[in-house]
């Protein structure tokens, strides 16, 4: 059971199948920076820096973040600087109720179709979850929280839906990992996730869904309400950094 962000990450970027293994790399180093905060909206992407970095020529750099351009976590002006790309409020809103239709299928598919055992299955990454909480490790539990969603879109037994999750989860991780750090948010995410296995596990639909949606839309409150710009990502980010 791996909830590592290089495992995760490069799963996602495994569906593209680009077949230069240093450009998806690359593509991997720096999606993982933005994800993690390490990287904030707006900032420059220096491809000569990067070529360093990897040792290797601007080519395959250049190549990586156009690929990540079209996951949509780099923009690529004309004649400018690349930079990490920057998301309104009104996008973030339109992409977290599409992935709360989702889910809700995912949840109702789940109850309908998988077995006991497949369920069960989920126990490990909540567990997780909950002891990384306690540790106040941000980045560990926000893992083996991705972990969790990505197990159950698997579960779901669709894979048209898995595949529309899998296209919009490199462009929500960063907000999904913000609200994570906001103060006593682990830990109420890690008591609904409580109560969405046990929805499944006693088979009930109409739990799962309304836990699922309320999850997601939760989480676009407090997107909302606590400050979802770069600079207050940035402040969170260093609070965590100091404590490492």
């Amino acid at each position: 059971m791996e909830t590592n962000s290089h495992t995760i990450i490069s799963r996602v970027f495994e569906r593209s199948a680009h077949p230069d293994s240093l450009v998806r790399s690359i593509a991997e180093w720096v999606g993982c920076a933005i994800i993690e905060e390490r990287l904030l909206p707006g900032d420059d992407l220096n491809s000569h820096d990067l070529s360093k970095q990897f040792r290797t020529s601007r080519t395959p750099v250049r190549e990586a973040l156009i690929w990540l351009e079209k996951e949509g976590l780099v923009e690529i002006p004309a004649r400018r600087r690349p930079r990490v790309a920057r998301m309104s409020l009104n996008e973030v809103r339109a992409i977290y109720q599409v992935r709360a239709s989702l889910y809700a299928l995912v949840a109702e598919l789940i109850v309908m179709t998988a077995s006991a055992e497949e369920i069960l299955s989920l126990q490990p990454y909540l567990n997780q979850m909950e002891d990384f909480a306690a540790k106040d490790d941000l980045n560990a539990y926000f893992w083996a929280n991705v972990a969790f969603r990505d197990t159950e879109s698997t579960l779901c037994g669709n894979d048209e839906v898995k595949h529309i999750l899998d296209s919009l989860m490199l462009r929500t991780l960063k907000w999904r990992r913000f609200t994570s750090s906001l103060p006593g948010r682990m830990q109420q995410e890690v008591a609904d996730n409580k109560r969405l296995l046990r929805a499944y596990t006693e088979r009930d639909a109409s739990l799962a869904i309304a836990l699922k949606r309320s999850l997601v839309f939760r989480g676009l409150a407090a997107i909302e309400q606590s400050g979802w710009d770069g600079a207050k990502m940035q402040e969170r980010n260093k609070t965590y950094q100091e404590k490492e």
